[in-house]
């Protein structure tokens, strides 16, 4: 086992790149990951294998359910199930956890 105390928002930086994704932990489908997303970059239509959920550390996401949208906020947390198609639209630069369980 292993302790470490990060700051999620110098873990990963958009700064040169569009979209960036450094996975912190993960065993079989579950995963941590923190991933960072410049204003006005989408992540295109997926599928997610397993439930999970979004915390926004930073900034302002959208994501697109079918015909639902939610806007999730610095501070807010979405949860959806898995096999759920949808795609994320940052609406600022943002930072956000990825937990999928």
């Amino acid at each position: 086992m292993f302790y470490n105390v990060l700051k999620v928002k110098e873990i990963v930086d958009s700064k040169d790149e569009k979209f960036e994704r450094k996975v912190l932990m993960e065993n079989d489908n579950s995963s941590l990951s923190v991933v960072a997303l410049k204003k006005d970059e989408i992540i295109d239509t997926h599928t997610s294998i397993c439930d999970a959920a979004v915390y926004v550390v930073d900034g302002e996401i959208e994501l697109h359910f079918d015909a639902e949208k939610f806007t999730v906020k610095k501070e807010e947390i979405l949860m959806f199930k898995k096999d759920e198609q949808h795609k994320v639209l940052a609406n600022k630069d943002s930072k956000f956890l990825l937990i999928k369980i």
